[in-house]
């Protein structure tokens, strides 16, 4: 025998209750999303791309590099002053990595909002070489040992500096069309020379041979890690972390020709050869440099 019985699914007063709070809740992060975009919006002032080496480039960096050798000068003589100066430089690194934090956010949420339209680019996924003194920075109040400090001092006057020149040198990625993000660009390579000649003047910085080959294990880890990103995002998401991407060839001028001709496995080689060479180049300079300082007294 069958019997046809009709059944109707109450919501539990447990799901009721989830789904009620639930509503406010989705309808306090439209309002949030919303008033974010807004404020994207109002701060999205266009401007047409400047031309690298023209006199805004010429002049603002001359202005904002400028700014960084006098900040840092004045920081490293209250630094060379102190009898125990690590936790005052660290305050400072860590002040610097929240300010390019904050930049970094407000970055990736004008791109994602206003340049793209709600889609996100991998190729501005923060973890190039300039990207790499925002995490060491923030890293800094965990950084207690002299050693550990004295290598993150040594990276950032190496490659934190090779990467802030380089980039004013050769500009174009800089280049927006909207003023607060060509303003980003230079600011955050002007923080990077700060944090590069600090290091060097206050002399916290290793300034040997010794010195600079213990971080070269830190800057094949980001390589590493660069590459992981590079190839988890796969062929398509045209991500190029530390501009050494497998599947295509880099974008940085000379090296863009020689993956070309032979291959992107030999381009990306000798690229990452020669951030090696130049952080030894600007580690020999800085060496020099700091004979005009006092030395640093563990």
């Amino acid at each position: 025998m069958y019997f046809d019985i009709e059944c109707t699914i109450v919501p539990s007063v447990y799901d009721s209750y989830f789904y009620l709070a639930d509503f406010p809740l989705k309808e306090g992060f439209y309002f949030m999303y919303t008033l974010l975009k807004s404020i994207l919006r109002m701060t999205a002032w266009p401007m047409t791309p400047p031309v690298p080496y023209s006199a805004f480039h010429i002049l603002l960096t001359a202005f904002g590099a400028g700014l960084a050798v006098l900040f840092a000068r004045s920081f490293s003589k209250k630094i060379r002053s102190m009898a125990s100066p690590e936790p005052y430089f660290r305050c400072i690194l860590f002040s610097c990595g929240v300010i390019l934090a904050l930049m970094e956010l407000y970055k990736q949420a004008f791109l994602y909002v206003v340049e793209f339209g709600g889609h996100f680019d991998w190729w501005y996924f923060p973890f190039q070489l300039c990207s790499v003194p925002m995490y060491i920075c923030l890293a800094a109040p965990l950084l207690r040992s002299e050693q550990a400090l004295r290598h993150a001092a040594t990276f950032l006057q190496d490659f934190g500096l090779l990467g802030g020149v380089m980039a004013l040198a050769v500009p174009p990625g800089l280049m927006h069309p909207y003023w607060t993000m060509t303003l980003h660009g230079f600011i955050w390579h002007f923080i990077l020379l700060f944090l590069g000649l600090l290091s060097c003047m206050s002399g916290i910085a290793g300034h040997t041979g010794r010195d600079y080959m213990e971080i070269l294990p830190f800057f094949f880890l980001c390589c590493l890690i660069a590459c992981v990103i590079n190839i988890t995002a796969g062929p398509n998401a045209d991500a190029d972390m530390f501009y050494i991407s497998p599947f295509h060839p880099s974008s940085q001028p000379f090296f863009h020709e020689i993956a070309c001709a032979v291959g992107i496995f030999w381009g990306n080689l000798l690229y990452v050869i020669s951030m090696i060479v130049g952080g030894f180049l600007v580690h020999n300079i800085a060496s020099h440099f700091s004979g005009f300082f006092q030395t640093y007294e563990k």
